[in-house]
């Protein structure tokens, strides 16, 4: 130790570059480790969430559940495989080993999956659910104002503010909850369809075969081409309504000679209130897993304010949870601490050494002490929040 001593004496500036070049890295490591407002408990971990409208949940656990469970059995390194089946719905996690990659658990579920797809029963939909964590849910708000219904606030959320914040790194998926999803609803009326002898089959395939845009060829003229497009793609509800179903004696029958065409929403399974004032529409961003949460709010909130003025007159997006709040409230308990800490130790150090020179001295060994941590924080890729920089101030002294 006295050697050690002398060594610092003697070389007081290749001390004082170390101590600095210690220093910027702990901040550095600081500005750049993960920083979230809980620790990430949960193992490697792959969700398959698959849709089948009009599933009993008895169907959904014979028909979808169990051939997916059964052909995802004996992957490597799995250690636990669970569902559960709801109406017209099936949710399926598979748990790894912990440190499994979770890019190699992704790609063999997907590769299993692509695999055996094509025996369920038509009219399924869905796949691997996004990269997240269940502590992904990070930022939610809610859109008011405006006069806007709730079918248009809807289409806002869905067309306007969900794609653009898919768009921010470290963001997997934005959940649209509350609302009604606009779509051009069909009614058949079973009188007219037997009176011209359309069964409910052609007018199925007619709707499908007539919402899409086709391509035809080019002609050429000259040194010029002109490229030749069907346009059929479905956009009014005189579109819909005009479809052609049957020829009969040379008389076309439309869609609106055997039904009735209106615009309304899909069937909803649930709806979203807010402060007890009725139904309201929100929206849920989830965070990726491993992403810096500071980061990413941060990020999501300059892309609200760069979309807002693109809203209607009068619409707001109001912020009814941000975790960043928290995050905050962890980096500013720590750095409290570690002010509050050096006071202290440079208060008690004068009164009972009498030297302000080797009270500060000592109180420099608390922010080194902390930048040491964070370096190695970043090194061993640990993530900093609460309970980690809780435990950080408890170590300095506070």
């Amino acid at each position: 130790m006295a050697g050690l001593i002398r060594f610092a004496l003697s070389q007081r500036i290749l001390v004082l570059l170390a101590v600095f070049l210690l220093a910027g890295g702990g901040y550095y490591a600081f500005k750049n480790i993960p920083i979230d407002a809980f620790p990430e408990v949960s193992p490697t971990q792959v969700k398959i969430i698959v849709k089948a409208p009009g599933m009993t949940p008895e169907e959904v656990e014979a028909r979808i559940t169990a051939p997916i469970e059964v052909d995802l059995l004996g992957i490597s390194h799995q250690t636990m495989l669970r569902s559960i089946a709801k109406y017209a719905l099936t949710d399926i996690t598979v748990d790894f080993e912990e440190g499994t990659d979770i890019f190699w658990a992704r790609q063999q579920i997907a590769e299993r999956l692509n695999g055996m797809w094509g025996n369920l029963p038509a009219g399924v939909s869905g796949g691997i659910a996004p990269m997240t964590t269940p502590l992904g849910e990070m930022f939610m708000f809610s859109i008011e104002g405006g006069g806007l219904s709730l079918m248009e606030k809807r289409d806002l959320l869905d067309w306007v503010i969900r794609p653009a914040l898919r768009t921010v790194p470290g963001v997997a998926d934005v959940n649209s909850l509350g609302g009604m999803v606009r779509s051009f609803v069909v009614m058949p009326d079973n009188a007219r369809l037997a009176a011209r002898g359309i069964n409910m089959d052609k007018l199925i395939s007619a709707l499908q075969n007539n919402n899409r845009n086709d391509g035809a060829g080019r002609i050429t003229e000259g040194e010029e081409a002109l490229v030749v497009r069907a346009e059929g793609r479905i956009k009014t509800l005189a579109d819909v309504k005009a479809i052609v179903v049957d020829v009969n004696q040379g008389m076309s029958i439309t869609v609106d000679d055997v039904a009735d065409v209106s615009i309304d929403a899909l069937t909803r399974y649930g709806a979203v209130s807010k402060d007890g004032k009725g139904e309201a529409v929100t929206g849920l961003v989830l965070s990726l897993r491993g992403a810096n949460a500071r980061q990413t709010i941060v990020g999501i909130e300059q892309k609200l304010a760069e979309i807002s003025p693109g809203f209607p007159e009068g619409v707001q997006v109001k912020v009814f949870y941000n975790r960043g709040d928290l995050v905050d409230k962890a980096v500013d308990t720590v750095f409290h601490a570690l002010m509050e800490a050096i006071v202290l130790v440079v208060i008690l150090l004068i009164l009972f050494l009498g030297n302000l020179r080797a009270a500060v001295t000592v109180a420099l060994a608390l922010p080194l002490a902390a930048m040491v941590t964070f370096i190695l924080m970043k090194y061993t890729g640990m993530s900093a929040n609460l309970m980690s920089l809780g435990g950080l101030a408890i170590a300095i002294g506070m």
